[in-house]
């Protein structure tokens, strides 16, 4: 059976009645009872205690990053399933282009190294950079894009955990890589990898909404005729073809051409369009705290066409006196009229560490697990973000569900 045969198969899946993603019902299992379990006493710990029975229902507040790859392979069948049966209103497909531009799901165009299992199989040799091993002071590398291969070769591949480890000095060692936190268990038997239609028919059945991510391109645009503006078309023009509604697609983009562009000529698919902010790294002394710094002015990116902006977690949030609260970035938005949407829940593993890049601006209150329900609630009560993106999106849909949050 080849891979579009599986991917088939999946989606015959999706259809039955028997599969609990095509309802409105959730599972969002043990984890929010764990998270609840290590939240200091209180308010908001009694709140969310109370709803454990449930029951929950699928919302668009909690949105699935690549599916659900906190445990299984992202951006597959697979963990787009799991998603959905977490209760994720809206899913996440990045979309990329490979050899023969034809558009597929993976976080980066030249991310197959990682995220795939092509450097043990034939394609390896069509790869960007073969595989390196760790030597002295140079770390293992390896970069093969989706430009690498066509279309049919790429769907001969596997998704798996996303991981390489740069010390390895064999192969095996360099994809057998996965951080103790994750699991491989549910990579074993899945992996199955999508194209966007693929990922549209899916979330379609299932009664899902969208969010297709046009990522930067790492060849040099025009790709063999296609320009960047065409590219951002053919990615919308998906969804006109498989009849979506415009209200539900929330188109996505790091680079705020695109979402200009699609506010120019495709007017009812950008009033959901969502500019990603990642200003942290590419403007050079940018702080959340001062808009002095910031490339833009919220007004203006409203005045521009900008409707929903998406930074990560941090630039919303600060410290004060040892409270969690909106950053001065979070009321500005607010104030602009922009809506919110914030990036990403459950990535970053065990919080006794300190959260990392996700929780920076508020480390010190950083101590365990247990503050995540509390940065979810400033987040929703006091920020006002519409939706959590999130690698494990039932986290965020019990506690939508429990607050009443459509």
């Amino acid at each position: 059976m080849n891979r579009y045969a599986l991917t088939a198969a999946a989606l015959a899946a999706l259809a039955a009645p028997g599969f609990a993603g095509s309802g409105t019902d959730a599972q969002v299992g043990v984890r929010p009872g764990f998270l609840v379990d290590h939240m200091p006493d209180g308010p908001l710990k009694d709140k969310l205690a109370a709803c454990e029975t449930g029951p929950f229902h699928r919302t668009d507040f909690s949105i699935s990053h690549r599916g659900a790859p906190l445990q299984f392979p992202e951006h597959t069948v697979e963990s787009l399933k799991a998603g959905l049966r977490q209760g994720a209103g809206i899913l996440e497909c990045d979309v990329t282009f490979t050899k023969d531009k034809q558009l597929v799901c993976r976080h980066a165009q030249n991310d197959l190294a990682t995220t795939t299992n092509i450097l043990a199989t034939p394609l390896a040799a069509n790869c960007t950079k073969p595989f390196a091993p760790a030597s002295g002071d140079t770390p293992a590398s390896a970069e093969c894009r989706t430009s690498d291969v066509t279309l049919a070769e790429f769907e001969t591949l596997r998704g798996k955990m996303d991981a390489g480890d740069k010390k390895a000095t064999t192969l095996e060692a360099f994809m057998d890589a996965t951080p103790s936190w994750r699991t491989d268990l549910y990579a074993a038997e899945s992996g199955t990898l999508m194209t966007l239609p693929q990922y549209i028919a899916i979330v379609k059945a299932a009664g899902g909404k969208f969010t297709p991510e046009l990522k930067e391109a790492v060849v040099p645009m025009p790709y063999d005729g296609m320009t960047q503006e065409q590219y951002a078309q053919k990615m919308i023009d998906a969804f006109k073809e498989a009849g979506v509604a415009p209200e539900d697609v929330y188109a996505q983009s790091f680079n705020l051409d695109d979402i200009l562009y699609w506010v120019k000529n495709d007017p009812d698919f950008a009033k959901n369009a969502v500019y990603l902010d990642d200003s942290d790294e590419t403007v050079k002394g940018f702080d959340p705290m001062k808009p002095e710094t910031w490339e833009h002015s919220m007004a203006d990116l409203k005045a521009m066409g900008v409707n929903i902006i998406a930074p990560p977690i941090w630039m919303l949030l600060t410290l004060e006196n040892g409270k969690i609260v909106p950053s001065a970035y979070a009321k500005e938005a607010k104030a602009a009229g922009l809506r919110i949407i914030t990036w990403s829940l459950e990535r970053s593993g065990p919080l006794s560490l300190g959260g990392g890049y996700y929780y920076q601006s508020i480390t010190p209150a950083v101590k365990s697990d247990g503050v995540m329900y509390e940065v979810v609630d400033v987040l929703a009560k006091d920020v006002g973000v519409i939706g959590i993106f999130s690698d494990w999106p039932a986290t965020v849909t019990y506690y939508a569900n429990c607050m009443g949050l459509d």
